[in-house]
């Protein structure tokens, strides 16, 4: 008996479940956080990405019409896994700087912010007291690094702020520089940060926004679904859920 029926039997149903698995792939959008940047995203107690971005990142995909995969990666390899195709945009509290806009788009801003230093209460009160050898701690890749040099400290970096600011709690390392959302929130939530405070005003301000590959039209589709989400109230209401009904979508 000949065996080529079932070769070719074998074929189309390998080229059957490709065809099957390309098509739902299709109906999946790809959007990437560090996944350590309580309350924006991080892993929740069930060991599941959750926060504001991720509630951004699953209402988009929504009106899209996709199903949502958030993926987590480090930071500092962030924009190289965009670039190489891995996700299809970066939503994890990306802020826009010219450096960043020569090798990816951004959509509108979702969110405005900006840089705070956080120190512990009982050794600094003020940024007068930061010199040549305090050490601040920042996420790898962020751009925290350039205000630790504008303060002339030395510069101590980490994975996430979860390790930025345990380092700080244990006096390892002077201070912090991060988000002040993010600082507002580990004060009321980290154990052992009853000294910790933000320290001084802010350092700037930050345009949060969703980085995509250069001249991808997926860009475009978002801005128009964050227009709807700013017009209908859905920006704001995500963002009183994750910071006790504060708005941080509108500058």
């Amino acid at each position: 008996m000949s065996k080529k029926p079932v070769v070719v039997l074998i074929l189309l149903f390998i080229s059957a479940l490709a065809f099957a698995g390309g098509a739902q792939e299709e109906n999946v959008v790809k959007f990437a956080g560090s996944g350590g940047y309580p309350p924006f995203n991080f892993f929740n107690e069930s060991n599941e990405v959750d926060g504001f971005d991720v509630d951004v990142a699953r209402e988009i995909a929504s009106r899209l019409g996709m199903d949502l995969e958030y993926v987590t990666t480090a930071w500092d390899g962030i924009i190289e896994g965009l670039r190489a195709g891995r996700y299809n945009g970066i939503l994890g509290s990306m802020a826009i700087t010219d450096e960043r806009l020569e090798v990816v788009d951004f959509s509108t801003p979702y969110y405005y912010s900006g840089a705070q230093v956080i120190t512990d209460k009982t050794k600094i009160t003020s940024l007068d007291q930061i010199d040549g050898d305090t050490v601040i701690g920042v996420v790898t890749g962020t751009t925290f690094e350039q205000d630790v040099k504008k303060l002339g400290a030395q510069v101590r970096l980490y994975e996430d702020d979860n390790q930025t600011l345990m380092e700080l709690i244990n006096g390892r390392i002077d201070a912090v520089i991060t988000d002040r959302v993010v600082g507002v929130n580990a004060i009321a939530k980290i154990n052992g940060s009853d000294n910790l405070v933000l320290t001084g005003e802010l350092l700037r301000k930050e345009h949060c926004a969703i980085a995509f590959q250069k001249n991808d039209p997926l860009k475009d589709k978002v801005d128009a679904i964050l227009k709807e989400m700013r017009e209908d109230g859905t920006l704001a209401t995500l963002s009183g859920k994750w910071f006790n009904g504060l708005d941080i979508t509108r500058p």
